[in-house]
C-alpha cells in the first residue's frame, strides 16, 4: 500500500502571507491540527500546526542570563527564545510556520510513512508529486487503514 492509497486528497493549505488569524479559524472550523504552507507553484515551504499557534497563547519567558565583565552569558538557549518571540508576535503564516517540513512522495510505501512519523514524532506528512502538494497523511489516516485491515 502506498501513500497515495491512504492520503487525504482535499488538503487545506495556507500561503506564507496569509494572516495567522484566518488560518487559525480555518483549522478550528475544519477540526484539523495542522496544514501545509505552499508557495505560488504549490511547493510545500512550511507547515503550521496547533503547536506553532499555541506559542501565541503562552507567556514568554526570557532566558536566564548573567553578566560577567560586561558580557551577557545565556544559561538557556537564546535561539529558541528568538524563535518563540517571532511566533509570539506573528501576524503572517510565514512568521509562525515551521519551515523544516518532511514530505513524502505519493509512491512511498505506507510502512515508510509510519516509520517517518514515529521516528520524527510528527502527526502529519504532506504528500507530493513532482514536488507539488497532492495530499496529506495524518495519524488518523493510518489508523483508518489499520482498522479496515483488521475488520476484514
Amino acid at each position: 500500500m502506498l501513500a497515495k492509497d491512504i492520503m487525504t486528497r482535499e488538503v487545506h493549505a495556507a500561503k506564507p502571507d496569509d494572516k495567522v488569524e484566518s488560518v487559525t479559524h480555518l483549522m478550528l472550523d475544519n477540526k484539523i491540527s495542522g496544514i501545509p504552507v505552499v508557495d505560488d507553484r504549490n511547493h510545500v515551504v512550511g507547515i503550521i500546526t496547533e503547536k506553532d499557534l499555541m506559542i501565541r497563547a503562552k507567556e514568554l519567558r526570557v532566558p536566564f542570563y548573567l553578566t560577567l565583565f560586561d558580557s551577557i552569558i545565556f544559561l538557556e538557549n537564546p535561539i529558541r527564545f528568538n524563535n518563540e518571540v517571532k511566533k509570539y508576535t506573528a501576524t503572517k503564516v510565514k512568521d509562525a510556520m515551521t519551515t523544516k517540513v518532511i514530505t513524502v512522495d505519493e509512491d512511498t510505501p505506507v510502512s515508510d510513512v509510519v516509520k517517518i512519523m514515529q521516528d520524527k514524532r510528527i502527526n502529519r506528512v504532506p504528500v507530493v508529486r513532482n514536488h507539488k502538494l497532492v495530499g496529506i497523511i495524518t495519524r488518523n489516516d493510518v489508523l483508518k487503514v489499520l482498522v479496515s485491515q483488521h475488520g476484514q
